[in-house]
């Protein structure tokens, strides 16, 4: 699994076959084969190791570590990113790797990765539900466009994509906010009205 992990995340799953496996890790096949029937077995363990690395083991745990204001644990996200982007090792996101290897939405793989991905945004949603965001599934979308947006910009080479994301993310809360206040403000004239108050 640790050889599998390594090179699937490094590589993509398409680009590693089950012999680079086995040389890797100098398990025998017929041991491999015994604890996973299939090379697709293997990806969905690697997905699912990847989330417990990943998603939570790195990223909702150093969120999390750095920053008690939930704002600030939003825009964290991005100096989080800009650490790992900066690595030698930066290896992009695994699910959206392996959902665009596998591009028919009802294919397993692509449904897993989906799902991965779908999960990241409900921690998303979490942060933005403590933030006091209005509409924190809305939010987590948006947010989680940018994420993504900064993940594929750093492997194109730009080595700033999470600078960049947490400007935008700065504007996206700051609209959040303004978009709350005036939320309140229609609910405090709506309340008036409702005791007889002249607005």
């Amino acid at each position: 699994m640790a050889a599998a992990y390594e090179l699937f995340a490094r590589n993509g799953v398409q680009a590693v076959g089950i012999d680079a496996i086995i040389e890797r890790s100098g398990v025998a096949r017929q041991t491999l084969y015994r604890h996973f029937g299939s090379k697709q077995e293997l990806v969905l363990a690697f997905l699912e190791r990847r989330e417990e690395v990943w998603t939570y083991g790195w990223l909702s745990a150093e969120v999390h570590r750095r920053e008690r204001d939930p704002r600030r644990r939003l825009l964290a996200i991005f100096d989080v990113f800009d650490e790992w982007f900066r690595r030698p090792d930066f290896e992009g996101c695994s699910f959206i790797n392996v959902m665009l290897e596998h591009p028919s939405a009802d294919h397993p793989l692509h449904v897993a990765a989906a799902g991965y991905l779908a999960r990241i945004r409900a921690f998303l949603e979490e942060l933005a539900g403590d933030a006091g965001v209005a509409d924190p599934p809305s939010f987590a979308r948006e947010w989680h466009i940018l994420m993504k947006g900064s993940i594929v910009a750093a492997g194109e080479g730009d080595l700033d994509a999470a600078r960049r994301a947490k400007r935008i993310g700065r504007v996206l809360l700051a609209q959040a906010r303004a978009s709350d206040q005036a939320g309140l403000a229609l609910q405090r004239d709506v309340d008036r009205l409702e005791v007889g108050e002249v607005v």
